[in-house]
């Protein structure tokens, strides 16, 4: 079994906004306000759609065989269509379940869109069953199938109101969560060019992702608490092998049980 933990980083696509605003020859900075300005006064909210987000990074956990790896797919320099295709092709490739923090609600529409763009070929994410008949009843696509699981959103008994935050789940359970870094941050750091520590806040979202996903497996008794703590335990050896600065202070904040 193949079980990919992602997320995505994004930012203003303010080559779209300048088209659709007319703003040729505007920075990207006063762009990027515009269009937050122009969604703030439509809706009261200062969230982009959906359709409006240009991803920056993307980072996976993978667990396969014996084996737990995370990384951030493509180099630090890499374009979103390189990205967003690599996300892809390891779908290709390994047709893993995917697991998420609100990947049904963000991330993957993102990702549609953007392959959409790019002209990415994504035939296996697509599959619901004309192809291969194993897809007909577990499938990406449908929100209670079990190929994409959306923590948040089953863990909220599917309801808006019982929705909770990745940092604040993370915490509870007694996870590092994110370390001083936020969503709200990446346009920032983006805009300094410091794409490296946008990568590591993503690998680090994805650590705490896994984590609440192993809990969760748990819960519903696919894993026992032997189990539980072999399958932490992998993850400790593995970030402690890569010695990586950001994934020792994952290690540090997340004591042992």
């Amino acid at each position: 079994m193949n079980c990919f933990s992602f997320d995505i980083e994004t930012v203003p696509d303010v080559e779209f906004g300048r088209r659709l605003l007319g703003l040729d020859g505007i920075n990207d900075e006063d762009v990027a306000s515009a269009m937050t300005f122009r969604h703030l006064q439509k809706t009261g909210s200062d969230f982009l759609p959906l359709h409006q987000h240009r991803v920056v990074a993307i980072s996976v956990a993978l667990r396969s065989g014996d084996s737990f790896r995370v990384w951030s797919l493509g180099d630090a320099d890499a374009g979103e269509a390189e990205l967003v295709a690599r996300f892809f092709d390891g779908i290709e490739r390994y047709t893993p379940d995917l697991v998420s923090w609100n990947g049904s609600g963000f991330d993957l529409p993102v990702l549609h869109y953007r392959a959409l763009k790019h002209k990415v070929r994504a035939a296996r994410y697509w599959e619901t069953g004309d192809g291969d008949q194993s897809f007909r009843w577990n499938n990406y696509l449908n929100r209670f199938h079990s190929r994409h699981t959306d923590l948040m959103d089953v863990l909220s008994g599917y309801q808006s109101r019982g929705r909770v935050s990745l940092e604040e789940m993370a915490l509870m359970l007694g996870f590092p969560g994110k370390l001083g870094m936020a969503g709200e941050k990446v346009w920032d750091k983006f805009r300094e060019g410091a794409i490296g520590e946008i990568r590591d806040y993503c690998e680090t979202d994805v650590l705490n992702t896994w984590l609440v996903f192993l809990r969760y497996e748990q819960m519903r008794g696919n894993l026992d608490a032997a189990g539980l703590e072999r399958e932490c335990q992998l993850v400790r050896d593995t970030l402690a092998a890569m010695q990586k600065p950001h994934l020792d202070r994952f290690l540090a904040a997340w004591p042992a049980a």
